[in-house]
């Protein structure tokens, strides 16, 4: 198979690549030369949101193209448009948050998504530029040949939104720990790499339409994850189990200062934990342990020289410790790792 990978020196990208090198794919990656290529890829360099940006793509047959774009959709347009007749699959790697709000407990596919979505657009929000990017890579491809990854939450090494990166490193400082509760409350994350894998397959096996993609229901747990970071920063940490009433009523915000954790039985909850991924799953979505995307994440942050790398179109993550030392000095918690 021979791949384009758009992108491909950061987190999904860069899973996608080192499995398709490992398969024994012809890799070519388009990127802006801010990282390194992976190991056994060909480099084109090039920047899509510059005029004439895409110069390097204007020869060159492949099999399939991978996108992760997030940012203006006509960015994909123009990608689509020069790749089509060239490639023979276009697979874009969208978000859950495509869907409109509220979500129904169990959202399939077919729910509803945002409307006002323009494959033409500049840079919007997170979410109708998603949307429009999977308009975009349909215009193009047609909805045989487009494949929309619909991801939810995505940990493991190289992240570069900082949330299982913020947790290691407090983790690591040891002291008591804000854990917000319930410790059994579901998390549900991919690993960037088993995404990376399902997506590979996907092309292979010749998919398209949408799909949800994320962790499925049960296979791991808020007191887990944060066991498992316990466990591999060397334990020096000690849990401080916290009721959500009690984080809340300090004014901390789920899913962003406390990474990961949003509050049961919410809206939130259901908007980016309550998606079912059953059609991905009967196409071979699997996922490892979660200590294992941990561990591996934590070994990835200490060969770094500094800190994460964090994309700055992102918002921060992360409690400020004088408000985290607060709410531990009243709260009604339960210790215990």
């Amino acid at each position: 198979m021979r791949l384009l990978m758009l992108g491909g020196t950061d987190f999904v990208g860069r899973a996608v690549v080192e499995d398709a090198v490992r398969r024994g794919w012809e890799v070519t990656v388009f990127h802006r030369g801010r990282n390194a290529v992976p190991r056994g890829a060909r480099s084109l360099l090039g920047d899509r949101t510059a005029p004439d940006g895409l110069a390097a793509l204007a020869e060159g047959t492949w099999d399939a193209v991978v996108d992760t774009w997030s940012a203006a959709p006509r960015a994909v347009r123009e990608s689509a448009r020069l790749l089509a007749g060239r490639a023979g699959r276009y697979a874009y790697v969208s978000s859950v948050s495509v869907y409109d709000r509220p979500r129904q407990d169990g959202f399939t596919e077919e729910a509803p998504v945002v409307a006002g979505a323009d494959p033409g657009a500049g840079r919007t929000d997170y979410a109708r530029d998603k949307r429009g990017g999977e308009l975009a890579a349909v215009e193009s491809f047609g909805p045989d040949g487009a494949l929309l990854v619909r991801a939810g939450l995505i940990l493991g090494p190289h992240e570069n939104i900082g949330r299982l990166p913020w947790w290691l490193h407090r983790v690591a400082r040891g002291g008591d720990v804000l854990a917000p509760g319930p410790r059994e409350l579901a998390v549900r994350y991919v690993d960037a790499r088993d995404l990376a894998a399902w997506v590979l397959s996907a092309v292979e096996r010749g998919s398209s339409g949408p799909y949800n993609v994320a962790g499925t229901p049960g296979r791991a747990t808020m007191g887990e994850l944060l066991d498992a970071c316990v466990r591999v920063t060397g334990g020096a940490a000690r849990l401080r189990w916290t009721p959500p009433a009690t984080i809340l009523a300090a004014g901390i915000e789920p899913w962003t200062q406390l990474p990961v954790w949003v509050p049961r039985g919410t809206e939130l909850e259901t908007a980016v934990y309550g998606m079912d991924v059953s059609r991905a799953v009967r196409e071979g979505l699997r996922h490892r342990p979660a200590e294992e995307t941990v561990a591996d994440t934590w070994a990835w942050l200490r060969t770094l020289d500094g800190p994460a790398p964090l994309r700055a179109d992102r918002p921060g993550v992360g409690v400020d410790p004088a408000v985290e030392a607060k709410v531990l000095g009243t709260a009604p918690g339960t210790a215990g790792n």
